[in-house]
């Protein structure tokens, strides 16, 4: 369902849209995120590069002191609710399908809903699979959200019929293995220690609404790993009756690249906070 009646989605075959309901576990404690923040060395205006950000220069910081933010227009994901909470946690957002801004904007978001196939294809339809890997390639912060999240990985099943991913992450993204489904609502998240994206946020509620997920994920690197290798930080969460549950992935944080299963834009106050953790980072 569109966010609002002028907007445009694709046909919900995979992920289910909708508008939260119910209500989450109270407001969130503005002091015990500050402190939570200031713990996990989030500041402002952090500087971003990597070995490769050549690729693409980091713009000179603006007068304002607001990161600029886009959130990539390919035709799916809750697009205006998501360019909302971005402004209302101090980011100066644009929404737009134009690979050059989305290159050098400090921050890219990228939602999704419906199938899994169908986003990959609005994508590649923009080349939004090339601005991402351009940008991961200089280590400038890329966002996932929803379906955002699921075409990071390197395929999703729906139906029986397999569609090829972003292969950022190792994994397939398959149906939840639960008696209900989807899942829809308010759920808590299991995040790692020294998650930056949770920072203050670590036992609040977020909003999901999907049938699909990645509910593995290999760290890699098995017997050979790297010694400067830092693992992905992966947040997980539980759908379905105690004896019975699936368990999946809600987040990744893994160097620039950051994604949630659940949507923090319709996630209420710990959404926000969510969200203001990853703009104060850029």
């Amino acid at each position: 369902m569109p966010d609002t009646p002028s907007e445009t989605t694709s046909t919900p075959t995979g992920t289910p849209t909708g508008t939260p309901t119910g209500t989450p576990t109270g407001t969130v404690d503005r002091d015990r995120v500050a402190a939570a923040q200031e713990a996990a060395g989030i500041t402002p205006l952090l500087p971003h590069g990597g070995a490769a950000a050549e690729l693409n220069p980091a713009p000179a910081p603006r007068a304002d002191g607001r990161s600029h933010v886009v959130v990539l227009d390919y035709g799916f994901g809750n697009v205006r609710s998501a360019v909302r909470a971005l402004e209302r946690v101090g980011a100066d957002v644009e929404l737009t399908a134009d690979l050059a801004r989305a290159a050098e904007a400090d921050g890219l978001v990228v939602p999704g809903v419906g199938a899994f196939a169908a986003c990959m294809a609005g994508l590649r339809a923009v080349r939004g699979d090339q601005v991402i890997d351009r940008r991961l390639a200089g280590g400038r912060p890329v966002l996932g959200i929803c379906v955002g999240m699921q075409v990071m990985f390197d395929a999703g099943v729906e139906h029986g019929e397999r569609a090829e991913g972003l292969g950022e992450w190792p994994g397939v993204v398959e149906r939840l293995d639960a008696p209900v489904v989807p899942h829809m609502g308010w759920s808590p998240v299991e995040a790692p220690e020294g998650s930056r994206l949770f920072a203050g946020v670590e036992h609040e509620r977020f909003y999901f609404v999907h049938s699909y997920a990645a509910q593995q994920f290999s760290q890699g690197h098995d017997g050979d790993a790297d010694p400067r290798y830092t693992p992905p930080l992966v947040t997980w969460a539980r759908h379905g009756a105690a004896g019975s549950e699936s368990r999946f992935v809600a987040a990744v944080e893994s160097g620039p690249l950051a994604a949630t299963q659940f949507h923090p834009e319709k996630s209420g106050d710990a959404g926000a906070t969510l969200l203001e953790n990853w703009v104060r980072s850029l």
